[in-house]
């Protein structure tokens, strides 16, 4: 599902609510998770998952292309762990 077909299902759930306000909505949660792993906090959807930050130390590389050896910066990324009823609700369908 992307962003846009979330808005639209959003805004078809709740009549009640413009495409413009459903669009704000979303932005805003988005918005907010973005900017707690900015902060290096952790980002919780209670049933759904948890966004964290995975520390990647510097490394040595390799340029698939060339074969050249290459210095790699160390970096934090973003990680998803789904949460229990997630995994269940998806383990349910198989």
């Amino acid at each position: 599902m992307t962003k846009s077909e979330l808005i639209e299902k959003l805004a078809r759930r709740f009549p009640q609510l413009v495409a413009k306000d459903a669009d704000f909505a979303v932005k805003m949660i988005l918005d907010a998770m973005i900017a707690a792993l900015e902060r290096g906090d952790r980002a919780e959807i209670r049933g759904f998952g948890s966004f964290d930050l995975n520390y990647r130390p510097p490394r040595i590389g390799r340029n698939p292309k060339s074969g050249e050896k290459l210095e790699v910066a160390a970096k934090y990324v973003p990680h998803f762990k789904a949460g229990k009823e997630l995994r269940e609700r998806v383990d349910q369908r198989n």
